[in-house]
């Protein structure tokens, strides 16, 4: 007789791995994502802190970004750390679930804003240069990086008192807003927002690249000359030189009308062209800053269409591996800022060269035999 082998449904085959070994992994995983994030963003935070050079517009909204990545690495993700080892529960109070929550939407609406403010800014410094030079100065950068901490604030605090809801996820070990049916929570406009956000960032980027392209090729600079009166210049090519020759006897005449020349080139004085030096460098910096726009969208949009998943489909089921996925893709943007930060900017890669021990900075320009002999 044909022998017919059963296994019992405990020894059924399951391509899942077996719990302690997923665990594990998120556990290995979300440790190297805390120390690259630490070390990363502090390191980023502490060469703008240090080098006079990177004391910029551009360099101050870095810093906080980095700082509240650092944060957020620090602040939210050893509680998922637990959660994990606990087997996906939660063990300390409600509050204290809901303080988490609330820093968790705080720093990813932050985010979010930052960028916004940033894309707009990218694009003054090349298609407005001027009005860029003149008016984003230290105090304009403390009041965008204010208002970007109220908007933030203000979108992750109403749910602190229940206008939709903090609470834990055991599907995503961390304590989050819960997204639910539209009818059923109020999840949608949080939602929405924060799409309207990072789709208005990638359209300024795309505003921009289309400003560059149409003026990829421009006129050169026409300098107008300087109308001579006894060598006495005046005109608007005058440098204000013509009252100089004049006091000093070299006119005949009346006096050149060179004051009003004089009047001019002081009030235009910080009117000045862009430089190519300096086009070279806002576009290198807006490279770097779309990098990390670019970084936010792909690592935080399968999350958001889970969200949006749950917010239009009822009862909906989302696989517990897809989710796993987007989570930890959403705790990774924490970690890659700085990595790519100090591969596409070079002032930051001078700036990081510059602070490296004596030691080591010696070591890489002495010989390769004579470095062997000290090793």
């Amino acid at each position: 007789l044909p022998l017919s082998l059963s296994l019992p449904p405990s020894h059924s085959l399951s391509l899942s791995p077996p719990p302690y070994v997923s665990a594990y992994f998120k556990l290995v995983l979300l440790g190297l994502i805390i120390c690259v994030s630490l070390v990363g963003n502090l390191l980023v935070s502490l060469l703008v802190l240090r080098d006079r050079t990177l004391h910029k517009a551009p360099y101050f909204f870095l810093l906080d970004l980095c700082l509240a990545d650092a944060v957020r690495s620090a602040a939210c993700f050893p509680f998922v750390l637990v959660s994990v080892r606990n087997s996906s529960a939660w063990t300390y109070s409600a509050l204290s679930c809901k303080v988490v929550a609330f820093m968790a939407v705080l720093f990813c609406f932050h985010a979010a804003f930052m960028l916004f403010c940033v894309a707009v800014t990218r694009y003054l410094a090349i298609a407005h240069h001027r009005f860029y030079a003149k008016r984003m100065t230290i105090w304009t950068c403390a009041a965008i990086i204010c208002m970007v901490w109220t908007l933030a604030v203000a979108m992750a605090f109403p749910p602190v008192f229940d206008v939709g809801t903090y609470k834990f996820i055991r599907d995503e070990d961390q304590c989050i807003f819960e997204h639910r049916y539209l009818k059923t929570n109020d999840t949608l406009g949080f939602m929405l927002m924060l799409a309207v956000v990072v789709l208005a960032t990638h359209g300024f980027y795309a505003k921009l690249l289309l400003f560059e392209y149409r003026h990829r090729k421009m006129k050169p600079v026409q300098l107008v000359p300087a109308i001579s009166q006894n060598w006495t210049f005046h005109g608007p090519g005058a440098t204000g030189q013509a009252a100089a020759n004049w006091i000093a006897g070299f006119g005949r005449g009346p006096m050149p009308p060179t004051l009003l020349g004089i009047r001019q080139n002081l009030h235009n004085q910080h009117r000045r062209l862009l430089g190519m030096e300096e086009v070279r460098s806002e576009r290198r910096l807006g490279r770097m800053f779309y990098t990390i726009t670019l970084l936010f969208l792909i690592l935080w949009a399968p999350y958001i269409v889970a969200c949006f998943w749950r917010v239009f489909v009822k009862s909906c089921t989302i696989p517990h591996r897809y989710l796993s996925i987007t989570v930890w893709m959403s705790f990774a943007q924490a970690g890659v800022n700085p990595i790519f930060c100090l591969l596409l900017n070079e002032d930051l890669r001078k700036v990081l060269r510059a602070h490296l021990p004596t030691y080591w900075r010696t070591k890489q320009h002495l010989p390769q035999d004579e470095a062997y002999c000290i090793m």
